[in-house]
């Protein structure tokens, strides 16, 4: 995800399509108003690792895919405990930047990525604990992306241009490398953990033990046909993963089933509605178009239940096809619960830090996941059996 305004998936600081995190994160916070109305109980609910705070940079896509295979990791029992966002990171900014270069330059280039890219990044380089690798290497105590995605970019289009007689050189990629390693610290070939030394690799094997195959991601349009991949039309799907195509209400049966066997969900979709409000953990879909509130209506977005907009997968469409749905954050949906109504929402972990009225988590409405999911990915053992035979699993 990326900044449109926030972050594929900080509000992400999202890469190119998205605005800054920390934009994304104003936005969405100046949707307030009154949450008193609302009333919470769960139903389901799966262990989650504690909120973590991506800060000034576009990587809600790491921070809630490992967020997600952290969860994974409980689940099989295993240890509770983070894994290292940035060194997915930067695995997945260095094999970028190969496609980018290869493209010419024709590569949506930021922090922005997806979730299927953390599950690609530990099947091929491990992974690491959190606080074996930080990324916070130049003295400050959060992260801050900016000066470094502006080097990087520069960096990348002067290679582009082949400035030496239209001729890469062999080092480039070395230089890139040099720069990260400036910005994030450079990568430890072992690390000790619990009094013993690993390699991100046999770290990957021998402790967190997730199959990566395990994976899969899903997507609905109706530009494809349904029960078949179809790549992910988004900038920040730079790796050109295709993903399977199911219909809208297979996503609301898959994530439902997936909850209630205990299982995660990595999401990643659009945040950038008037109803999604950040501070005060709610998103729905009202039933008059966000272009039309009136101020009235705006001011009693967040009072508590009320009814929404019925969502058709043509309307879900037409959202993503005229950028009303952009790819502008990731989260993870860990759980179910009901309002006061009786309506079930979903539980929804951010990486926004814990500075809102639940404590760093949101509640998100089946309407909205319906209406605003790009992507989302799951355990397989998650699917409901009859899906996972239709797609060959």
């Amino acid at each position: 995800m990326s900044p449109r305004i926030l972050c594929t998936a900080a509000p992400l600081m999202l890469a190119a399509g998205l605005f800054a995190q920390d934009d994304l994160i104003r936005k969405v916070s100046a949707n307030q108003s009154d949450t008193s109305g609302f009333r919470f109980t769960p139903v389901v609910s799966a262990e989650a690792t504690p909120v973590e705070n991506q800060a000034s940079s576009g990587t809600c896509w790491s921070y809630s895919a490992n967020s997600f295979l952290e969860s994974e990791m409980i689940k099989r029992g295993g240890p509770a405990i983070h894994l290292s966002k940035i060194y997915s990171a930067r695995r997945a900014y260095e094999e970028k930047a190969d496609n980018y270069v290869r493209m010419h330059g024709a590569l949506s280039w930021g922090d922005g990525g997806e979730p299927h890219d953390v599950v690609n990044m530990y099947a091929k380089y491990g992974t690491m604990p959190e606080d074996v690798y930080t990324g916070l290497n130049y003295g400050t105590s959060k992260n801050q992306f900016g000066e470094m995605q502006a080097v990087l970019q520069a960096m990348l289009d002067a290679v582009v241009k082949a400035p030496n007689n239209g001729k890469l050189t062999p080092v480039w990629k070395k230089a890139f490398s040099g720069v990260l390693d400036a910005y994030l610290g450079a990568v430890p070939a072992t690390f000790t953990h619990e009094g013993k030394s690993y390699t991100p690799e046999s770290f990957a094997k021998d402790v967190v033990k997730l199959d990566p195959a395990d994976y899969i991601e899903f997507v609905s349009v109706t530009t494809a046909p349904y029960w078949t991949k179809t790549m992910m039309m988004v900038p920040d799907n730079w790796a050109f993963q295709q993903d399977w195509n199911v219909p809208m209400e297979d996503m609301i049966t898959i994530i439902d089933h997936a909850l209630r066997q205990g299982y995660t969900v990595s999401w990643g979709g659009d945040v950038s509605e008037p109803s999604f409000s950040w501070k005060n953990g709610v998103a729905y879909v009202p039933t008059t178009d966000a272009d039309e509130l009136t101020k009235d209506q705006r001011a009693a977005l967040f009072t508590g239940p009320k009814p929404e907009m019925t969502i058709t997968p043509e309307l879900r469409q037409r959202a993503f096809d005229n950028y009303t749905t952009q790819d502008d954050h990731g989260m993870q949906i860990t759980g179910i619960a009901k309002d006061q109504n009786g309506t079930e929402w979903y539980t929804v972990k951010n990486s926004w830090g814990t500075d809102n009225e639940h404590k760093g988590y949101l509640y998100m409405s089946k309407n909205y996941v319906r209406y605003k999911t790009t992507g989302f990915m799951v355990n397989k053992k998650g699917i409901p059996p009859a899906i996972l035979k239709k797609i060959g699993g």
